[in-house]
């Protein structure tokens, strides 16, 4: 995130829909402008905490599994994310080797995927208690509004998503809103560019809004950032801020021609129709 981007005008820094959320808005901006040149400066020597995604996978062997729980530590991670659901018994054997290998003081954040209904994921996550999770990631489906508070009793930590919710209007209107009921936000990342869009997200709402970086990270996962012009970089555990203006989106041109469906190479040499 560039400096254009972090030293915008309070007023500009918002889309609200009613004047009283853009002035309850427009406040927290304003308690955020104290500290904000130190907050860039850190950004810059120190980047925004990740977690990895990359261990966790539920095809993954146990042996692959612990191997990359370790790799994950080797590169400065201090949280990891580990799928869950498909059986209880592989889930507590997974967190189990994931805990063993990592040690006390790497957390580890569970995600389920909205595989179950409320009843069983209070009964599951009780059983994974012990394993100390972090967060548990989607434990029920994203249309059963009353789902989360009833097994978790309410939001501890704010997913966004960089497009899922209409882009980055929206999102600046989801952050103001974490920040008055201090709700960390650790954005999704999950997907094509993704990394690549949030990191400006959580930036900005560390600079201008929450202030702290205490109880937030990113999904980091290291997969087909090669196709973007200023592809998103973590060093040590942690994202280091963008140098480039803009959202980070730019596609490279060739990586365009390559998949552009249906007449880019890859789409004709795979035989799709």
């Amino acid at each position: 995130m560039t400096d254009g981007n972090l030293r915008l005008q309070s007023g500009e820094e918002v889309n609200c829909p009613t004047r009283s959320r853009q002035a309850k808005a427009l406040a927290l901006l304003e308690r955020g402008a104290a500290g904000r040149a130190e907050r860039i400066a850190a950004l810059r020597q120190d980047g925004y905490p990740a977690y990895s995604t990359a261990p966790g996978w539920l095809g993954y062997s146990d042996e692959r599994l612990a191997a990359l729980c370790a790799e994950a530590v080797a590169e400065g991670f201090t949280q990891v994310r580990i799928k869950v659901g498909a059986a209880l018994d592989d889930d507590k054997r997974r967190c189990a080797i994931a805990r063993e290998v990592m040690g006390d003081d790497i957390g580890i954040a569970i995600d389920a995927n909205q595989v179950w209904d409320v009843p069983t994921a209070i009964a599951w996550i009780r059983e994974l208690a012990p394993f100390r999770p972090a967060w548990v990631e989607e434990p029920t489906a994203p249309g059963d509004i009353l789902g989360t508070p009833r097994s978790a009793g309410g939001v501890d930590i704010m997913q966004i998503d960089a497009c899922r919710v209409a882009g980055v209007n929206e999102n600046i209107a989801n952050l103001p809103l974490a920040a008055k009921f201090g709700v960390p936000v650790c954005p999704h990342a999950g997907g094509v560019g993704l990394c690549e869009i949030v990191q400006h997200l959580s930036m900005f709402d560390y600079v201008a809004l929450s202030g702290t970086t205490q109880g937030r990270r990113i999904e980091w996962i290291d997969h087909l950032h090669e196709h973007f012009a200023a592809p998103a970089a973590v060093a040590r555990g942690s994202y280091r801020a963008p140098l480039a203006p803009g959202a980070s989106t730019q596609i490279l041109p060739e990586s365009l021609a390559e998949y552009c469906y249906p007449s880019g190479p890859a789409w004709r040499a795979s035989g799709m129709p």
